[in-house]
Order: C-alpha cells, then structure tokens, then sequence
C-alpha cells in the first residue's frame, strides 16, 4: 500500500485538489451553509465563513499525513469549489475506505459527483493499493444512493438504526467496490 495523501486528480470536469484558504468563501457559499445539504450529514450548516476557514485550517494541517486522503472539487469551467470528496474511514490493515461527499445543491443531479467518486475510487485503487472502497447513506436519501451505484459500487446491506445525523438516528445503506469487482 502507499500512503500517497492527498493528490490532485483531474476528470472531465473536475480538478480534485487540496483545499486552500482561498476555498473558504466557495465552501461556505455553495455548500457548507445550506441546510439541506446538511439535512443527512453529520455536521450542522456552517454559521459564518470565519467558521469555515477555521476548519479549513484545521484540514490543511493535516495533508502531510499520508493517510489524509479530503478533496476540494474545482469546477473546471468556473473554476469555482462545488464540493468535498473524502476518506471518512481508513483501515489500513484492512486495505479499505469508507468515502464521504457533499456538494453545491444547485449542481445536484448534474453527474459531478458520481464523476468526483469514481475518480477517487481509481485514486484509491490504482495509486494507494486499495482492494476496498465503500460508502454509505441514511436510508431515506436514496440519491445519494444512486450516485455510489452510478459511480460502479454495489448495493451491500443496510444497517437499521445504526448512524446518527442531523435527521437523528437513522438505518445506514452500504455500498462497496472491491478490486476484484472492476473487472
């Protein structure tokens, strides 16, 4: 396995890069301060831009270590940041991650981040040496669902009341990809 960190990965229509303080208006105005693309995560609306930069700080901190895997998505055409791709869960003696996302409700439905997944799956993949890659949803946000099976994962199983987000406790649907699945 190699503990690449943080690299940049580039699709279509994506730069997926490290996030800078200069992302910090972007984050707060396109995602992190909308309540609902907050409904089904863990995390309430960010308040204030002052809160989100001092995350962000937080998060730069952090890409020196090699299994600090957290994308900003650039917009290539706007060059704008519309969401965040993440390793949430890294289980290196496993070979395996869990990945998290979140983006611009105003691009919802446009196949960006079905696009943003499948690059970080590579990623994950092909560059770290992963035979695992999974996600989960609430049950009751089956689109996000459909971006994981867009994106090549398999419907798992779900857990009944086994997460917790702003919703309240709530059933968790897995998904995964495994090496041997991609053929």
């Amino acid at each position: 396995m190699n503990l690449t960190g943080t690299q940049t990965i580039e699709t279509k229509r994506l730069i997926l890069r490290r996030f800078t303080l200069d992302d910090a208006e972007d984050m707060y105005n396109n995602w992190a301060s909308d309540p609902e693309v907050a409904k089904f995560l863990t995390w309430p609306p960010h308040e204030n831009v002052d809160f989100t930069r001092e995350l962000l700080k937080e998060w730069i901190s952090k890409y020196e270590e090699g299994s600090y895997f957290n994308w900003v998505m650039e917009n290539k055409e706007t060059g704008h940041a519309i969401g965040n791709i993440s390793v949430v869960e890294f289980k290196e003696k496993a070979e395996a991650a869990e990945i998290g996302y979140c983006m611009s409700r105003a691009l919802w439905g446009q196949g960006y981040m079905p696009e943003a997944l499948r690059a970080v799956m590579d990623y994950l993949f092909d560059v770290v040496g992963l035979n695992r890659v999974g996600a989960c949803h609430d049950s009751n946000n089956p689109k996000s669902g459909r971006v994981m099976e867009k994106a090549g994962m398999k419907f798992e199983g779900t857990l009944r009341a086994a997460g917790h987000n702003n919703q309240g406790i709530c059933d968790k649907v897995f998904h995964s990809m495994i090496r041997s699945d991609r053929g």
